[in-house]
């Protein structure tokens, strides 16, 4: 397959027109690519219709301070309304995707209204900084700085500090990956589960679904060097942190459910990621969605390949605050 052709033909059949749908935006200009993100996100939206019922969650925008230099790290709370619902509630330490450079708060809310409702846990969605101003190590900074007071916070009535998962899509799985390697190497807050789906943890660039898919969902392979060189500030040979592929030693890292789409450039490195976790002893769910692209959950919330793997990411939660700590 090169870049002219299209994809169309390996999709499952309710994900076609979804596809079509998605406008590609280059990451040449990293600050045009983040106008135009948010507009592509905004169309998408407006295209597909309301997919979220938020009048049984609760949310809240607000910020956490960091403690390192008092800078405020805007964050989005959900909490699910439910008569019957016990308290206090895991958290799940939400990032969103975007190639590191774009997303915000918006970008990925139906999502969290979604998992929030429906897995019964409390959202906190995170503002990350974002290259080329802030490239790496400020978006993980930010995440984990969040992490720990979440973790900390025991007056909150809310939630438990002691069942946390954190997760993402995407760039957003990527800091996901880093925040589980950061937390295992500084003995800091206990992970319940990473929750990755269709992350970026590679920036060598060297797998083979990035060759059978240059063009595809709305990405072009050729901007993935520059989303690595604005995220990593053009070093050569990032941190495990930036780029989580680049780790070799996965044990005690927390437990992990890896979504990868079968018609998506990200997907051998997720399965190669998945793979040596499981072989260091990490307990791994690893699901690989046939005739899906990447992004497909938010650009086709209705459709059951969405509902299936909403309902996979649903159970893989219960399960992991189920455990014992």
């Amino acid at each position: 397959m090169n870049s002219t052709d299209s994809v169309s033909g390996l999709l499952d059949r309710e994900l076609v027109e979804a596809e079509s749908r998605q406008p590609f935006v280059s990451f040449i200009d990293p600050l045009k690519a983040r106008r135009n993100f948010r507009r592509a996100v905004s169309l998408s939206r407006a295209l597909r219709g309301p997919c979220s019922d938020e009048r049984d969650v609760e949310v809240e925008d607000t910020a956490f301070t960091a403690p390192d230099d008092g800078r405020k790290i805007p964050v989005r709370i959900y909490t699910p309304l439910g008569k019957n619902q016990p308290t206090p509630l895991p958290v799940l330490l939400y990032m969103h995707g975007g190639a590191f450079v774009a997303g915000d708060l918006d970008t990925e809310h139906d999502r969290c209204v979604t998992l929030s409702r429906n897995a019964e846990v409390v959202v906190v969605s995170v503002d990350y900084r974002r290259p080329p101003e802030h490239p790496f190590p400020a978006a993980l900074d930010d995440c984990y700085a969040v992490l720990c007071q979440v973790s900390q916070d025991a007056g909150n009535p809310r939630w438990d500090g002691d069942r946390i998962a954190v997760g993402g899509s995407s760039a957003g799985g990527n800091l996901a990956a880093g925040l589980a390697l950061m937390a295992r190497d500084r003995s800091g807050p206990r992970i319940s589960l990473q929750l990755l789906l269709y992350p970026a943890l590679d920036d060598r660039l060297t797998s083979r679904s990035l060759r059978l898919f240059p063009r595809a969902s709305g990405w072009n392979v050729e901007d993935s060097p520059r989303m690595w060189r604005h995220y990593t500030g053009g070093v050569t040979q990032p941190h495990q942190y930036a780029a989580p592929a680049r780790c070799d030693d996965f044990r005690h890292v927390a437990p992990a459910y890896m979504l990868v789409a079968e018609v998506d450039a990200l997907r051998d490195e997720g399965i190669d990621y998945a793979c040596r976790m499981m072989r260091d002893g990490v307990p791994v769910e690893l699901h690989c969605f046939a005739r899906a692209f990447h992004g497909f959950d938010l650009a086709a919330p209705h459709a059951a390949l969405t509902r299936h793997a909403m309902a996979d990411q649903i159970a893989a939660l219960a399960a992991a605050f189920a455990r014992p700590s």
